[in-house]
């Protein structure tokens, strides 16, 4: 299937993002990737859009970071088809190396993500990848974890992005660009 324009794709994706109602909370409307990950046709468009964004030269990044979890899944097919290198950002206590944390708030309370030290080098150009922009707490943690190893986050990206919850903002006003495919009103 082809798509003449980023709102044909924006809306074909978005048929395929589950709507979960009061979940993990009451009150919370859960975008739920997952059917996108399901059907194999709609896998391979997804990923074409963000391959086909960073093969381009002035962004083509030099290694693909993901966030713990669904960042691993994105990010690391897109790492794999630009012929580039992987790194995971992962939650506190997964990694079994010699590590750097960076924690970030929550709506109710705290969490930390962990970094190898020698997952990127310095200079080294970083595409950031996640499958959800909401708060933006966890991408601006992932950030900040590259930029202590010297790395340059060129870009944050993400499937959705919920702006009412302020995320994108945040991240763009800290001077982190952003690329995602499709935008959901509300919570």
């Amino acid at each position: 299937m082809t798509h003449s324009s980023p709102d044909d794709l924006a809306q074909y994706l978005t048929q395929h993002i589950r709507t979960v109602p009061d979940w993990p909370a009451p009150g919370v409307q859960f975008r739920d990737i997952t059917p996108l990950l399901q059907d194999a046709a709609v896998f391979q468009r997804l990923v074409a859009a963000f391959v086909a964004r960073y093969q381009a030269p002035e962004r083509r990044p030099d290694v693909v970071a993901g966030l713990d979890a669904r960042g691993f899944i994105l990010g690391a097919v897109v790492a794999h088809e630009l012929g580039l290198g992987f790194v995971p950002i992962r939650k506190k206590g997964k990694l079994p190396f010699t590590t750097i944390e960076e924690t970030y708030a929550l709506e109710y309370g705290s969490a930390t993500v962990e970094l190898h030290t020698d997952a990127v080098q310095a200079g080294q150009r970083v595409l950031l990848v996640d499958d959800l922009i909401a708060t933006g707490g966890t991408m601006l943690a992932g950030q900040r974890l590259l930029e202590r190893l010297g790395a340059t986050v060129i870009e944050g990206a993400a499937i959705v992005d919920l702006p009412e919850l302020g995320g994108s903002a945040r991240l763009k006003a800290g001077g982190l660009p952003l690329f995602t495919l499709v935008e959901f009103a509300g919570h």
